[in-house]
């Protein structure tokens, strides 16, 4: 991760080459409270906590499991444990990614990838402590600069504890009062320290940072309000939502597909976002995302790896539309879009003609439809293993052909998929999508019902993807609600919006289950995907246990005892 333009550093204590790029950088060592006095000294340390957003800046040479399972994307807790992807990659892998996690078969705790999801974002934490502990002693910086400073290291910490409460539902909060040579364990609701964090984060920031990439208070408002929703809080939530809505310096971008291209990164729709930077020195592209390098097409032109995390064909046909252009929120996997799965690109291939809404094909790359500029998708010959990773292709993750040849995607290493197109942590749609939520949680469904056709209209009114000669590619059509009839109706197409709208960016699996919906909605998953992943015949989730990972062995064994010999680290249920 790197923000633009951020010149800080100081030698003795980091390591931190100046020039007008901000990137990934690790400390070197432990430092002495003592030395640390100005702004710039602990700018130093609030960088290493900014830098382990991305999930991979515990090792600066290559991120192994620490980048896939601390990925910012969480493309692997929130996309593969979910009905929006597959796994992928290949056949007869046996690491710790592939085998069992996505049929909820392997949850053993000595599984090391839930080792390192915890390490990644306790790394983070740790390392907003730092920066807080540095500023209590710092004698040369003013209150002012210090409470904004402070705002920062406060909102991370915030963000890295949300992001562990999601994955393992218990685990112990740390801040800078902790002593090291104390563990606490996990039996306490930290949800209030989040809120705190966050509401002196919203205090204390700046509505708009010189530096790109820094977090704002819109970015803490937008976080507190996720927050309290996850916590079923809506009539909380509300002001915060309605402050960025009415008050904030965001609007949609005309077009959807600009949410993801490198071009328009830090676009007027994003309130908080991961900087990406390729080819800066940095050993194999480090700051380009690592923890979706696997996340790339195999084969094809692309000369990338390794084809994890493929749409399935249950989210292609979630993007189904009737006559009116709406969404089929009952029985939408009832009839399947075409796939060429078990077709080979030789062999003759019809799409669906039924209508569609356009956001599948900025989604997901299917044979026929032009993928990006790469031209037209083949089908098989740039799949890999269809049987493991399905006929479709990732798409809001990719780099374009003219990126590429911009020099915008790494060009060194094995890693060459990895590129300069950051990650949107939140931005306006999702906002806009939890007020709805709120709205029809409180009964006022003219409300909710507005700003559902508010996302909707624009992904009538954007562009399209078109074949060459300039006809849209598919049958594209999308419709508004004339209106909610009822609170049921309303939650559900909410609910279906979201994930029309957000798809495969790692959001998906955390939501069914904020909503209470992910037993149900796995169970019909597997019931009917296992026709086109047969791997999936073992999958099952199990009820009140499969909601959350289990806390990692090792950790608990680290941790140790309490005074009455249990250990300080509970298991969670099922576990």
């Amino acid at each position: 991760m790197k923000f633009h333009y951020l010149l800080i550093g100081f030698a003795g204590i980091l390591c931190i080459q100046c020039s007008d790029q901000f990137f990934d950088s690790n400390p070197k060592g432990t430092v002495s409270l003592s030395v640390i006095q100005n702004e710039q000294q602990v700018n130093a340390l609030l960088i290493g906590a900014y830098a382990m957003l991305d999930g991979a800046g515990a090792d600066p040479v290559w991120g192994g499991g620490f980048a896939w399972a601390g990925s910012v994307s969480n493309w692997v807790w929130g996309d593969v444990l979910s009905d929006d992807a597959y796994m992928g990659g290949a056949s007869g892998s046996s690491s710790s990614l592939s085998v069992g996690l996505e049929t909820f078969q392997n949850t053993s705790p000595s599984n090391s990838i839930f080792n390192d999801k915890w390490t990644v974002d306790y790394e983070g934490i740790a390392r907003c402590n730092d920066a807080l502990r540095a500023l209590a002693v710092a004698d040369q910086i003013s209150d002012a600069k210090k409470e904004e400073l402070a705002a920062e290291a406060r909102f991370l910490r915030a963000h890295y504890h949300f992001e562990l409460l999601r994955v393992f539902q218990h685990v112990p909060w740390i801040d800078e009062e902790v002593d090291m040579f104390h563990p606490v364990g996990n039996h306490v609701d930290i949800w209030p320290k989040l809120e705190e964090d966050l509401k002196f984060a919203g205090n204390h920031l700046p509505g708009k940072q010189e530096q790109i990439g820094r977090t704002t208070s819109w970015a803490a408002k937008a976080l507190l309000a996720k927050v309290l929703l996850f916590q079923h809080k809506y009539e909380e939530a509300t002001p915060y939502l309605d402050d960025i809505l009415e008050n904030g310096p965001f609007s949609l971008m005309d077009n959807y597909e600009d949410n993801y291209r490198i071009a328009t990164n830090n676009n007027q729709e994003s309130i908080f976002e991961v900087q990406y930077s390729v080819n800066d020195g940095t050993p194999e592209s480090f700051n380009g995302g690592y923890g979706d390098a696997l996340n790339f097409p195999s084969k094809g032109p692309f000369r990338t790896c390794c084809s994890f995390h493929t749409p399935s064909q249950n989210l292609v046909n979630a993007f189904r539309t009737d006559e009116n252009g709406l969404p089929f929120l009952d029985t939408f996997n009832e009839i399947q879009v075409t796939s060429d799965l078990a077709i080979y690109s030789e062999e003759s291939f019809t799409p669906y003609a039924g209508t569609l809404d356009p956001r599948l094909d900025w989604t997901v790359g299917r044979r026929g439809i032009p993928y990006l500029d790469w031209g037209i998708h083949p089908g098989s010959d740039w799949v890999n293993d269809a049987w493991v990773c399905g006929p479709y292709l990732n798409k809001k993750n990719m780099f374009t052909r003219e990126e590429d040849q911009q020099g915008l995607r790494n060009t060194s290493g094995w890693a060459t998929g990895v590129n300069a197109n950051n990650y949107r942590i939140i931005k306006l749609s999702q906002v806009i999508l939890w007020r709805a939520e709120c709205a029809a949680e409180s009964g006022n469904l003219t409300l909710a019902c507005e700003l559902v056709n508010r996302i909707r209209r624009r992904a009538r009114d954007g562009e399209v993807v078109r074949l060459p000669d300039g006809t849209p590619a598919a049958n594209y059509l999308v419709g508004e609600y004339s209106v909610f009839p009822d609170k049921e109706f309303a939650i559900k197409a909410i609910h279906f919006e979201t994930r029309l709208e957000l798809a495969m960016e790692g959001h998906r699996f955390f939501d069914l289950v904020h909503w209470g919906e992910i037993q149900p909605t796995m169970s019909d998953y597997f019931l009917t995907e296992k026709e086109f992943q047969v791997y999936l015949e073992t999958a099952t989730f199990t009820n009140d246990k499969d909601e959350y990972r289990p806390i990692p062995q090792k950790q608990i064994d680290l941790t140790g005892l309490n005074e009455n010999g249990e250990p300080l680290l509970r298991q969670n249920s099922g576990y």
